[in-house]
């Protein structure tokens, strides 16, 4: 049935995220710190991975030698866009009133809570932190346009991968991991809807392109995960359809 491995994926992230925070609880601040770190550097080093990926693949297309154009292009006129647009801004006042809805929930009471996700960081980073680690990359957009036309092998695949990640991220960043269900649910659930319609436009080139954009994003929440430099990655997101189109038309 077309949806069932969008259905597992948000389990799945669920489930992970409800057992992280369960184990958030039980690690003392000094070994939450130290998880922080070693998770910031991780990510960072998926971002690497997959942006280089990315590039290697869109240099392997029509598009050649200038794949690197494509990734500077889309990063700077997305940025310019989302900054014009003020992602981060009402991403911030999204992230504040889910936190006060979440801290009326006993298990998320402000006397209850005692992890980094909660204190130095807003519910919302761990969301967007999630959400682009969940979101972005060859598995999502391959796997949701085989779900939608019947096979969801490969959603089944990362939704083992994304539940591990989950209780990982959860530990330190709390709540807001399990929230990225929600562009979970509407980016792969939009592509399985849309799969027979938009497969001619999925192309090698347009995967690769959002994997080196994307991993690029992943890269600069690394940055910030792992405290060396904080950057408006909310403001930065339309780089990474824009990046989908300029591969969709230079091929």
């Amino acid at each position: 049935m077309p949806g069932i491995g969008v259905a597992v994926n948000i389990v799945a992230v669920l489930a992970g995220t409800a057992i992280g925070l369960v184990f958030g609880r039980l690690i003392s601040e000094r070994f939450r710190a130290i998880a922080y770190s070693g998770i910031g550097l991780a990510v960072f080093v998926i971002g690497v991975a997959m942006a280089l990926g990315g590039l290697g693949d869109l240099g392997a297309t029509a598009i050649g030698d200038y794949s690197a154009l494509v990734l500077v292009g889309a990063l700077v006129v997305g940025s310019i866009t989302g900054e014009a647009m003020r992602i981060e801004h009402y991403l911030e006042r999204f992230g504040l009133w889910l936190q006060e809805k979440a801290y009326r929930a006993p298990m998320l009471a402000p006397g209850k809570v005692d992890q980094p996700g909660e204190k130095g960081h807003t519910l919302v980073e761990g969301f967007v932190a999630a959400s682009l680690l969940f979101c972005v990359g060859a598995m999502t957009v391959l796997g949701s346009l085989q779900d939608g036309l019947g096979d969801p092998s490969l959603l089944y695949l990362k939704a083992l991968l994304d539940g591990i990640a989950s209780m990982a991220l959860a530990t330190t960043l709390g709540a807001g991991v399990g929230l990225s269900v929600i562009p979970i649910l509407l980016i792969q659930g939009g592509i399985v809807l849309a799969a027979t319609g938009v497969e001619p436009y999925i192309t090698p080139a347009v995967v690769a392109s959002i994997e080196a954009v994307g991993g690029a994003l992943i890269l600069a929440i690394g940055l910030d995960l792992a405290q060396i430099k904080r950057l408006p990655v909310g403001n930065m997101l339309p780089s990474v359809f824009l990046a989908a189109f300029l591969a969709l038309i230079l091929v």
